[in-house]
């Protein structure tokens, strides 16, 4: 869990600065170098471990994810420039509950009513932030908005993908195969709606190259080591980074819909994380053996 909070942060990082660059620069272009970008930092693991370390035990499973998660970047891509922050950070919540659903139904977890509590509170917690029942909620639907939903399941199938990679290679492995396909994917759209980056805006990609990277592995990590349905509630956590960034980036300060909405989310964590760490310790107590009495010495 504190892998996927860790990745959350960095993801809204990355957020802000893509949508501030899609402003003055094409979102094809942005997206397809932050892959690439984010490719070339994972190129080091290449001359650590050889061509044959950073081989995939599944490479079938890592054109899939890649397919998958360049059907939704590029939609999200797309809807960069018609969506705010807020929008662009509560329409993506809608992932959880695809994921939960393919954990369920694909991966064969257990969603325990507690889990399934969590998120969709989480997700109730969106919605009071949103309140789009009101007149200050999300206004029109405009295209953008329905690019970001349908991204939702395309992402969603991406990281249950990942979830099966990480039971044999390595999470940096699958991160450096993430990268390298959805650049090679996206390259055509890139080429296509090429912008070429002042100075300035290439210092910005290649942090935006690592900061994806970085968000990605911590991603990666937190499904290698737990359920991927008990750490999805965390990422309702990023909504709390998204607004701390709008009042840093774009000085909007949350309203009372927010601190409630926010409320709710950051309980509903909370209380996922100390029921799954306690049942990991009930687990742990149950499958420790029994320590046989110990015997008094026979004196003779």
């Amino acid at each position: 869990m504190l892998w996927m909070a860790a990745s959350g942060i960095l993801f809204t990082v990355l957020n802000t600065t893509m949508k501030w660059l899609a402003e003055s620069m094409e979102p094809w272009t942005v997206g397809f170098l932050r892959y690439f970008l984010g490719f070339v930092v994972f190129l080091p693991l290449v001359w650590r471990l050889g061509a044959r370390g950073v081989l995939s035990a599944r490479p079938g499973l890592q054109v899939a994810r890649g397919v998958c998660h360049v059907g939704g970047s590029l939609m999200w891509f797309a809807a960069l420039r018609q969506v705010s922050m807020a929008e662009m950070t509560a329409i993506a919540f809608t992932g959880p509950i695809f994921i939960c659903l393919g954990a369920v139904l694909l991966l064969g977890e257990r969603m325990s009513w507690a889990r399934w509590a969590s998120v969709l509170c989480g997700f109730a917690g969106v919605l009071i932030i949103v309140h789009p029942w009101t007149e200050g909620g999300f206004g029109s639907v405009n295209w953008g908005m329905v690019l970001l939903l349908l991204a939702a399941p395309s992402f969603a199938g991406s990281m249950l993908v990942a979830k099966v990679l990480t039971r044999r290679d390595r999470p940096d492995v699958i991160v450096l195969w993430q990268h390298g396909m959805v650049a090679l994917l996206s390259a055509p759209f890139a080429a296509l709606w090429w912008t070429s980056p002042s100075v300035a805006q290439w210092v910005w990609l290649v942090g935006c190259g690592l900061v994806g990277a970085a968000g990605h592995y911590c991603v990666t990590r937190a499904f290698r080591a737990a359920d991927i349905s008990a750490v999805q509630s965390v990422k309702f956590l990023d909504l709390v980074w998204a607004s701390f960034a709008g009042i840093v980036v774009f000085a909007h300060w949350p309203d009372l819909w927010t601190i409630v909405g926010g409320t709710v989310i950051f309980t509903a964590t909370l209380w996922l994380v100390h029921r799954e760490a306690r049942a990991a310790r009930q687990a742990r107590g149950r499958a420790s053996p029994v320590a046989a009495p110990q015997l008094a010495p026979v004196r003779t």
